[in-house]
Protein backbone atom coordinates (compact mmCIF):
# COMPACT_ATOMS: atom_id res chain seq x y z
CA UNK A 1 0.00 0.00 0.00
CA UNK A 2 2.72 2.29 0.57
CA UNK A 3 4.48 1.55 -2.14
CA UNK A 4 1.60 2.61 -4.40
CA UNK A 5 1.15 5.91 -2.64
CA UNK A 6 4.39 7.05 -3.32
CA UNK A 7 4.31 6.34 -6.72
CA UNK A 8 0.85 8.48 -7.16
CA UNK A 9 2.46 10.82 -5.05
CA UNK A 10 5.78 11.43 -7.07
CA UNK A 11 3.21 11.07 -10.60
CA UNK A 12 2.19 14.20 -8.88
CA UNK A 13 4.56 16.19 -8.16
CA UNK A 14 6.27 15.51 -11.64
CA UNK A 15 2.38 16.72 -13.05
CA UNK A 16 2.92 20.02 -11.26
CA UNK A 17 6.59 20.50 -12.04
CA UNK A 18 6.24 19.79 -15.65
CA UNK A 19 2.75 22.71 -15.33
CA UNK A 20 4.78 24.96 -13.36
CA UNK A 21 7.59 24.63 -15.87
CA UNK A 22 5.91 25.07 -18.96
CA UNK A 23 3.94 28.25 -17.40
CA UNK A 24 7.73 29.77 -16.37
CA UNK A 25 8.51 29.31 -20.38
CA UNK A 26 8.65 32.74 -21.35
CA UNK A 27 8.19 33.30 -25.41
CA UNK A 28 10.06 35.99 -27.77
CA UNK A 29 8.62 36.39 -31.10
CA UNK A 30 10.93 37.80 -33.55
CA UNK A 31 9.73 39.12 -37.19
CA UNK A 32 11.97 40.27 -40.06
CA UNK A 33 11.41 43.73 -41.48
CA UNK A 34 13.07 43.69 -44.81
CA UNK A 35 12.48 45.72 -48.28
CA UNK A 36 10.44 49.12 -48.02
CA UNK A 37 7.66 49.65 -45.63
CA UNK A 38 4.46 49.33 -46.48
CA UNK A 39 0.48 48.41 -45.70
CA UNK A 40 1.67 44.61 -45.68
CA UNK A 41 4.31 45.04 -43.78
CA UNK A 42 1.95 47.63 -40.87
CA UNK A 43 -0.31 44.49 -40.88
CA UNK A 44 2.44 42.23 -39.65
CA UNK A 45 3.74 44.26 -37.07
CA UNK A 46 -0.05 44.52 -35.99
CA UNK A 47 -0.18 40.50 -36.40
CA UNK A 48 2.92 39.54 -34.49
CA UNK A 49 1.98 42.33 -31.59
CA UNK A 50 -1.63 41.25 -31.17
CA UNK A 51 -0.23 37.27 -30.87
CA UNK A 52 2.01 38.68 -28.16
CA UNK A 53 -0.53 40.14 -26.45
CA UNK A 54 -2.59 37.23 -26.18
CA UNK A 55 0.33 34.42 -25.40
CA UNK A 56 1.45 36.63 -23.09
CA UNK A 57 5.43 36.60 -24.55
CA UNK A 58 8.29 38.13 -22.66
CA UNK A 59 9.16 40.50 -26.06
CA UNK A 60 8.48 41.25 -29.58
CA UNK A 61 11.85 41.77 -31.77
CA UNK A 62 11.61 43.47 -34.87
CA UNK A 63 14.87 42.52 -37.08
CA UNK A 64 14.88 45.29 -39.32
CA UNK A 65 16.65 46.35 -42.90
CA UNK A 66 14.67 48.79 -44.43
CA UNK A 67 15.32 51.89 -47.04
CA UNK A 68 12.06 53.58 -45.31
CA UNK A 69 8.71 53.75 -46.49
CA UNK A 70 5.01 55.58 -46.64
CA UNK A 71 4.64 57.93 -44.01
CA UNK A 72 0.87 56.23 -43.37
CA UNK A 73 2.21 52.89 -43.14
CA UNK A 74 5.21 53.90 -40.35
CA UNK A 75 2.72 55.79 -38.43
CA UNK A 76 0.26 53.33 -38.49
CA UNK A 77 3.66 50.61 -36.77
CA UNK A 78 4.47 53.36 -34.22
CA UNK A 79 0.91 53.78 -33.00
CA UNK A 80 0.49 49.89 -32.70
CA UNK A 81 4.04 50.03 -30.83
CA UNK A 82 2.85 52.86 -28.33
CA UNK A 83 -0.48 50.84 -27.39
CA UNK A 84 1.72 47.49 -27.21
CA UNK A 85 1.14 45.53 -23.91
CA UNK A 86 4.55 43.67 -24.80
CA UNK A 87 7.84 45.55 -24.84
CA UNK A 88 8.95 45.85 -28.75
CA UNK A 89 12.87 45.64 -29.44
CA UNK A 90 13.89 47.62 -32.84
CA UNK A 91 17.07 45.75 -34.18
CA UNK A 92 19.06 46.75 -36.75
CA UNK A 93 20.10 43.72 -38.26
CA UNK A 94 22.96 41.68 -39.67
CA UNK A 95 25.70 43.93 -40.37
CA UNK A 96 25.33 46.23 -43.88
CA UNK A 97 21.65 46.36 -42.60
CA UNK A 98 20.34 49.78 -42.17
CA UNK A 99 17.48 51.94 -40.37
CA UNK A 100 16.52 55.11 -42.49
CA UNK A 101 14.34 57.39 -43.40
CA UNK A 102 11.19 55.19 -41.69
CA UNK A 103 12.73 53.03 -40.45
CA UNK A 104 14.57 55.68 -38.06
CA UNK A 105 11.43 56.77 -36.66
CA UNK A 106 10.02 53.29 -35.84
CA UNK A 107 13.49 52.76 -34.35
CA UNK A 108 13.00 56.08 -32.28
CA UNK A 109 9.62 54.65 -30.62
CA UNK A 110 10.86 51.11 -29.62
CA UNK A 111 10.37 50.30 -26.00
CA UNK A 112 14.52 49.25 -27.07
CA UNK A 113 16.59 50.57 -29.89
CA UNK A 114 19.55 48.20 -30.65
CA UNK A 115 21.65 47.99 -33.85
CA UNK A 116 24.75 45.68 -34.89
CA UNK A 117 27.66 46.91 -35.73
CA UNK A 118 28.02 47.41 -39.51
CA UNK A 119 24.74 49.42 -39.60
CA UNK A 120 23.15 52.56 -39.92
CA UNK A 121 20.43 54.55 -39.32
CA UNK A 122 19.01 57.92 -40.25
CA UNK A 123 18.40 60.05 -43.56
CA UNK A 124 14.46 60.79 -42.24
CA UNK A 125 13.61 64.04 -44.16
CA UNK A 126 10.21 63.49 -45.86
CA UNK A 127 11.39 62.15 -49.21
CA UNK A 128 8.14 63.63 -50.76
CA UNK A 129 9.54 66.46 -50.75
CA UNK A 130 11.93 66.05 -53.43
CA UNK A 131 14.76 67.37 -51.42
CA UNK A 132 16.14 68.40 -48.48
CA UNK A 133 15.28 71.86 -47.28
CA UNK A 134 17.74 74.07 -46.30
CA UNK A 135 19.51 72.12 -49.00
CA UNK A 136 19.78 75.62 -51.18
CA UNK A 137 23.88 76.83 -50.91
CA UNK A 138 24.12 79.69 -48.54
CA UNK A 139 25.43 83.12 -49.12
CA UNK A 140 29.47 82.87 -48.71
CA UNK A 141 31.71 85.97 -47.73
CA UNK A 142 34.80 86.84 -50.00
CA UNK A 143 36.97 83.85 -47.91
CA UNK A 144 34.40 81.36 -48.46
CA UNK A 145 33.17 81.19 -45.63
CA UNK A 146 29.48 80.89 -45.26
CA UNK A 147 27.67 83.96 -44.51
CA UNK A 148 26.21 83.01 -40.79
CA UNK A 149 27.60 81.71 -38.22
CA UNK A 150 27.49 77.80 -37.75
CA UNK A 151 26.29 78.37 -33.92
CA UNK A 152 22.71 80.02 -35.48
CA UNK A 153 22.66 77.38 -38.03
CA UNK A 154 19.51 75.62 -36.26
CA UNK A 155 17.62 79.52 -36.19
CA UNK A 156 18.08 79.42 -40.32
CA UNK A 157 14.61 79.89 -42.03
CA UNK A 158 13.78 76.91 -44.06
CA UNK A 159 13.92 77.46 -47.59
CA UNK A 160 10.96 76.04 -50.08
CA UNK A 161 7.71 76.50 -49.66
CA UNK A 162 5.23 76.65 -46.89
CA UNK A 163 3.41 73.24 -47.60
CA UNK A 164 7.49 71.68 -47.93
CA UNK A 165 7.93 73.91 -44.12
CA UNK A 166 5.08 72.66 -42.62
CA UNK A 167 5.59 68.54 -43.86
CA UNK A 168 9.50 68.99 -42.17
CA UNK A 169 8.90 70.71 -39.44
CA UNK A 170 5.50 68.32 -38.28
CA UNK A 171 7.86 65.43 -39.15
CA UNK A 172 10.56 67.05 -36.54
CA UNK A 173 8.29 67.55 -33.94
CA UNK A 174 7.36 63.92 -34.09
CA UNK A 175 10.20 62.17 -33.90
CA UNK A 176 11.23 64.37 -30.76
CA UNK A 177 8.23 63.85 -29.19
CA UNK A 178 9.42 59.88 -29.92
CA UNK A 179 12.41 60.92 -28.39
CA UNK A 180 11.32 61.95 -25.24
CA UNK A 181 8.64 59.61 -24.32
CA UNK A 182 11.65 56.71 -24.47
CA UNK A 183 14.22 59.07 -23.35
CA UNK A 184 16.43 59.45 -26.87
CA UNK A 185 19.01 61.96 -28.30
CA UNK A 186 16.39 64.34 -29.55
CA UNK A 187 18.19 66.65 -31.18
CA UNK A 188 20.26 64.61 -33.19
CA UNK A 189 16.29 63.02 -34.21
CA UNK A 190 15.32 66.60 -35.50
CA UNK A 191 18.92 66.90 -37.14
CA UNK A 192 18.29 63.27 -39.05
CA UNK A 193 14.48 64.82 -40.24
CA UNK A 194 16.07 68.73 -41.35
CA UNK A 195 19.43 67.81 -42.41
CA UNK A 196 19.45 64.26 -43.71
CA UNK A 197 21.64 63.51 -40.78
CA UNK A 198 22.72 59.58 -40.88
CA UNK A 199 24.84 57.75 -37.95
CA UNK A 200 26.64 54.32 -37.68
CA UNK A 201 26.17 51.97 -35.10
CA UNK A 202 29.23 52.51 -32.80
CA UNK A 203 28.48 56.55 -33.54
CA UNK A 204 24.81 55.85 -32.58
CA UNK A 205 25.06 54.30 -29.37
CA UNK A 206 27.48 57.06 -28.37
CA UNK A 207 25.10 59.92 -28.91
CA UNK A 208 22.23 57.97 -27.04
CA UNK A 209 20.31 57.72 -30.41
CA UNK A 210 20.46 53.79 -29.02
CA UNK A 211 20.10 51.25 -26.46
CA UNK A 212 22.23 48.90 -27.34
CA UNK A 213 24.95 47.34 -29.47
CA UNK A 214 24.75 43.61 -30.14
CA UNK A 215 26.64 41.18 -32.72
CA UNK A 216 23.30 39.19 -32.97
CA UNK A 217 20.37 38.27 -31.09
CA UNK A 218 21.61 36.11 -28.12
CA UNK A 219 23.75 38.98 -27.30
CA UNK A 220 21.16 41.58 -27.54
CA UNK A 221 18.81 39.29 -25.47
CA UNK A 222 22.20 39.24 -22.56
CA UNK A 223 22.30 42.24 -22.57
CA UNK A 224 18.60 43.75 -21.92
CA UNK A 225 17.90 41.09 -19.40
CA UNK A 226 17.01 42.86 -15.95
CA UNK A 227 16.91 45.88 -17.77
CA UNK A 228 14.30 48.47 -16.44
CA UNK A 229 11.50 49.93 -19.02
CA UNK A 230 8.37 51.83 -18.81
CA UNK A 231 5.37 49.83 -20.84
CA UNK A 232 2.32 52.10 -20.87
CA UNK A 233 3.35 54.20 -17.67
CA UNK A 234 4.07 50.94 -15.85
CA UNK A 235 7.84 50.09 -15.01
CA UNK A 236 8.62 46.39 -16.11
CA UNK A 237 12.13 44.50 -15.62
CA UNK A 238 13.33 42.45 -18.85
CA UNK A 239 13.94 38.96 -17.98
CA UNK A 240 15.29 37.37 -21.52
CA UNK A 241 18.26 35.46 -19.78
CA UNK A 242 15.97 32.05 -20.72
CA UNK A 243 13.49 32.39 -23.64
CA UNK A 244 11.60 30.11 -26.09
CA UNK A 245 12.45 32.27 -29.51
CA UNK A 246 10.65 32.09 -32.42
CA UNK A 247 10.44 33.04 -35.86
CA UNK A 248 6.63 34.53 -37.24
CA UNK A 249 6.35 34.23 -40.59
CA UNK A 250 3.48 36.01 -42.57
CA UNK A 251 0.65 34.52 -43.12
CA UNK A 252 -0.58 34.32 -46.63
CA UNK A 253 -3.03 37.37 -46.76
CA UNK A 254 0.28 39.64 -46.07
CA UNK A 255 2.27 37.70 -48.25
CA UNK A 256 -0.44 38.67 -51.03
CA UNK A 257 -1.05 41.80 -49.61
CA UNK A 258 2.50 43.05 -50.02
CA UNK A 259 2.53 41.55 -53.27
CA UNK A 260 0.17 43.23 -54.86
CA UNK A 261 0.83 46.48 -52.86
CA UNK A 262 3.83 46.25 -54.70
CA UNK A 263 3.75 49.41 -57.31
CA UNK A 264 5.09 47.31 -59.72
CA UNK A 265 3.00 44.49 -59.80
CA UNK A 266 -0.41 46.48 -58.86
CA UNK A 267 0.65 48.68 -62.56
CA UNK A 268 0.82 45.24 -64.17
CA UNK A 269 -2.38 43.86 -62.82
CA UNK A 270 -4.00 47.05 -63.50
CA UNK A 271 -2.87 47.31 -67.41
CA UNK A 272 -3.51 43.27 -67.66
CA UNK A 273 -7.15 43.71 -66.10
CA UNK A 274 -7.54 46.68 -68.53
CA UNK A 275 -6.27 44.84 -72.23
CA UNK A 276 -8.34 41.65 -71.10
CA UNK A 277 -11.58 43.92 -70.73
CA UNK A 278 -11.05 45.42 -73.70
CA UNK A 279 -10.65 42.20 -75.75
CA UNK A 280 -13.53 40.28 -73.89
CA UNK A 281 -15.60 43.61 -75.24
CA UNK A 282 -14.32 43.47 -78.61
CA UNK A 283 -14.67 39.86 -79.12
CA UNK A 284 -17.48 38.66 -76.88
CA UNK A 285 -18.09 35.18 -75.99
CA UNK A 286 -13.93 34.56 -75.55
CA UNK A 287 -14.57 34.30 -71.65
CA UNK A 288 -10.46 33.66 -70.90
CA UNK A 289 -9.43 36.73 -71.54
CA UNK A 290 -12.79 38.84 -69.30
CA UNK A 291 -11.99 36.50 -66.39
CA UNK A 292 -8.26 37.00 -66.47
CA UNK A 293 -9.21 40.76 -66.53
CA UNK A 294 -11.69 41.21 -64.20
CA UNK A 295 -9.52 39.09 -61.77
CA UNK A 296 -6.75 41.48 -62.15
CA UNK A 297 -8.43 44.62 -62.41
CA UNK A 298 -9.92 43.83 -59.12
CA UNK A 299 -6.70 42.69 -57.21
CA UNK A 300 -5.07 45.77 -59.06
CA UNK A 301 -7.68 48.01 -56.88
CA UNK A 302 -6.99 45.92 -53.72
CA UNK A 303 -3.25 46.65 -54.17
CA UNK A 304 -4.06 50.25 -55.17
CA UNK A 305 -6.19 51.48 -52.52
CA UNK A 306 -3.39 50.77 -49.78
CA UNK A 307 -1.06 53.08 -51.87
CA UNK A 308 -0.65 56.70 -52.33
CA UNK A 309 -2.68 56.66 -55.56
CA UNK A 310 -2.45 60.33 -57.70
CA UNK A 311 -6.35 59.91 -59.21
CA UNK A 312 -4.88 62.76 -62.28
CA UNK A 313 -2.49 59.68 -63.05
CA UNK A 314 -5.24 57.38 -63.44
CA UNK A 315 -7.11 59.58 -65.46
CA UNK A 316 -4.71 60.03 -67.67
CA UNK A 317 -3.40 56.44 -68.00
CA UNK A 318 -7.29 55.27 -68.85
CA UNK A 319 -7.06 58.11 -71.54
CA UNK A 320 -4.14 57.21 -72.71
CA UNK A 321 -5.36 53.76 -73.05
CA UNK A 322 -8.42 54.56 -74.79
CA UNK A 323 -7.09 56.63 -77.30
CA UNK A 324 -5.08 54.07 -78.41
CA UNK A 325 -7.64 51.46 -78.63
CA UNK A 326 -9.95 54.17 -80.66
CA UNK A 327 -7.07 54.41 -83.07
CA UNK A 328 -8.13 51.05 -83.90
CA UNK A 329 -11.67 52.00 -85.14
CA UNK A 330 -11.14 55.93 -86.23
CA UNK A 331 -8.96 56.49 -88.91
CA UNK A 332 -7.06 59.50 -87.80
CA UNK A 333 -3.45 58.35 -89.11
CA UNK A 334 -1.98 57.61 -85.99
CA UNK A 335 -3.04 60.83 -84.40
CA UNK A 336 -4.75 59.06 -81.35
CA UNK A 337 -2.58 56.28 -81.07
CA UNK A 338 0.69 59.11 -80.41
CA UNK A 339 -1.91 61.04 -78.25
CA UNK A 340 -2.76 58.16 -76.60
CA UNK A 341 1.06 56.67 -75.87
CA UNK A 342 2.12 60.28 -74.45
CA UNK A 343 -1.26 59.89 -71.82
CA UNK A 344 -0.14 56.65 -71.06
CA UNK A 345 3.06 57.38 -70.48
CA UNK A 346 2.57 60.47 -68.20
CA UNK A 347 -0.27 59.02 -66.20
CA UNK A 348 1.91 55.90 -65.54
CA UNK A 349 5.10 58.02 -64.57
CA UNK A 350 2.75 60.08 -62.11
CA UNK A 351 0.48 57.21 -61.03
CA UNK A 352 2.30 56.64 -57.05
CA UNK A 353 2.20 59.87 -55.65
CA UNK A 354 4.90 59.36 -53.39
CA UNK A 355 8.96 59.47 -53.69
CA UNK A 356 9.28 56.95 -51.02
CA UNK A 357 11.97 54.26 -51.63
CA UNK A 358 10.88 51.15 -53.17
CA UNK A 359 7.37 52.10 -54.09
CA UNK A 360 8.34 53.92 -57.40
CA UNK A 361 7.28 52.53 -60.80
CA UNK A 362 10.43 51.12 -62.82
CA UNK A 363 10.47 53.96 -65.68
CA UNK A 364 11.45 50.63 -67.80
CA UNK A 365 8.31 48.81 -66.67
CA UNK A 366 6.74 51.87 -68.43
CA UNK A 367 8.53 52.39 -70.85
CA UNK A 368 7.80 48.47 -71.57
CA UNK A 369 4.34 48.40 -71.56
CA UNK A 370 4.65 51.85 -73.88
CA UNK A 371 6.61 50.21 -76.76
CA UNK A 372 4.57 46.70 -76.55
CA UNK A 373 1.29 48.70 -76.79
CA UNK A 374 2.27 51.42 -79.59
CA UNK A 375 3.46 47.94 -81.47
CA UNK A 376 0.36 46.48 -81.22
CA UNK A 377 -1.56 50.16 -82.32
CA UNK A 378 0.97 50.05 -84.91
CA UNK A 379 0.08 46.80 -86.16
CA UNK A 380 -3.74 47.37 -86.05
CA UNK A 381 -3.02 50.53 -88.46
CA UNK A 382 -1.08 48.74 -90.43
CA UNK A 383 -2.96 45.96 -91.68
CA UNK A 384 -6.27 48.59 -91.33
CA UNK A 385 -4.85 49.81 -93.98
CA UNK A 386 -3.33 47.26 -95.94
CA UNK A 387 -6.96 45.52 -96.00
CA UNK A 388 -8.66 49.10 -97.06
CA UNK A 389 -6.01 48.41 -100.31
CA UNK A 390 -7.14 44.88 -101.19
CA UNK A 391 -9.73 43.91 -103.25
CA UNK A 392 -13.27 42.91 -102.00
CA UNK A 393 -13.11 39.34 -101.98
CA UNK A 394 -16.97 38.53 -100.77
CA UNK A 395 -20.53 39.45 -100.52
CA UNK A 396 -22.78 41.50 -102.88
CA UNK A 397 -20.12 43.97 -104.18
CA UNK A 398 -17.58 40.95 -105.11
CA UNK A 399 -20.58 39.26 -107.07
CA UNK A 400 -20.86 42.27 -109.71
CA UNK A 401 -18.18 41.95 -112.24
CA UNK A 402 -18.15 37.93 -111.35
CA UNK A 403 -17.69 35.30 -114.58
CA UNK A 404 -19.68 32.26 -114.40
CA UNK A 405 -21.16 29.40 -116.71
CA UNK A 406 -25.07 28.93 -117.59
CA UNK A 407 -26.00 25.68 -116.39
CA UNK A 408 -29.08 25.91 -119.11
CA UNK A 409 -30.32 27.77 -121.80
CA UNK A 410 -32.54 30.18 -121.13
CA UNK A 411 -33.88 33.47 -122.70
CA UNK A 412 -35.47 35.29 -119.94
CA UNK A 413 -34.40 33.24 -116.48
CA UNK A 414 -32.65 30.17 -115.72
CA UNK A 415 -29.71 28.77 -113.78
CA UNK A 416 -25.54 29.71 -113.55
CA UNK A 417 -22.99 28.94 -111.33
CA UNK A 418 -20.74 31.63 -110.15
CA UNK A 419 -18.02 30.72 -107.61
CA UNK A 420 -19.14 26.94 -107.62
CA UNK A 421 -22.64 28.35 -106.17
CA UNK A 422 -25.79 27.99 -108.14
CA UNK A 423 -27.83 31.11 -108.27
CA UNK A 424 -31.49 32.29 -110.38
CA UNK A 425 -29.75 34.54 -113.15
CA UNK A 426 -31.93 36.86 -115.60
CA UNK A 427 -30.91 38.37 -119.18
CA UNK A 428 -32.36 40.30 -121.49
CA UNK A 429 -30.85 38.62 -124.11
CA UNK A 430 -30.82 34.62 -124.78
CA UNK A 431 -28.23 32.09 -123.17
CA UNK A 432 -26.98 29.22 -124.40
CA UNK A 433 -26.63 25.94 -121.87
CA UNK A 434 -22.70 26.26 -120.87
CA UNK A 435 -22.13 29.99 -122.21
CA UNK A 436 -19.74 32.07 -120.19
CA UNK A 437 -21.99 35.22 -118.75
CA UNK A 438 -20.99 37.85 -116.15
CA UNK A 439 -22.94 39.82 -113.69
CA UNK A 440 -23.81 42.95 -114.00
CA UNK A 441 -26.07 43.77 -111.05
CA UNK A 442 -27.48 42.11 -107.89
CA UNK A 443 -31.17 42.25 -106.86
CA UNK A 444 -31.85 40.28 -103.77
CA UNK A 445 -31.52 36.98 -104.54
CA UNK A 446 -31.32 37.16 -108.53
CA UNK A 447 -28.28 37.77 -110.88
CA UNK A 448 -28.83 40.00 -113.61
CA UNK A 449 -26.10 38.76 -116.28
CA UNK A 450 -24.98 39.37 -120.15
CA UNK A 451 -23.33 37.11 -122.07
CA UNK A 452 -19.18 37.73 -121.47
CA UNK A 453 -19.12 39.46 -125.28
CA UNK A 454 -22.36 41.57 -125.17
CA UNK A 455 -22.92 44.57 -122.97
CA UNK A 456 -26.46 44.13 -121.47
CA UNK A 457 -27.51 46.37 -118.31
CA UNK A 458 -30.47 45.68 -116.74
CA UNK A 459 -34.01 47.93 -116.66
Amino acid sequence: MKVWWKKVTAAVMMLVCSAAGAEGLRSLLVLDVEGAIGPATAADVDQIIDRAELEKAELVVLRMDTPGGLDTSMRSIIKRINTSRVPVVSFVAPPGARAASAGTYILYASHIAAMAPGTNLGAATPVRLGGFPGSKEEPRTDDGKAGQDEKKEDSKPLTGSAMERKLVNDAAAYIRSLAELRGRNADWGEKAVREGASLPAQDALREGVIDVLANDLPQLLAQIDGKEIIVLGAPRSLRTAEVQIERVEPDWHSRLLSLISNPNIAYVLLLVGIYGLIYEFANPGAVLPGTLGGIGLLLAMYGLHVLPVNYAGVALLLVGLALMVAEAFVPSFGALGLGGAAAFVIGSVILIDTNAPGFGIHFSLIVGFAVVSAMALFGIVTLALKARQRPVVSGREELVGAVGEALEGFSEQGRVRIHSELWTARSRLPVQQGQRVRVVEVDGLILWVATDNREEVSS
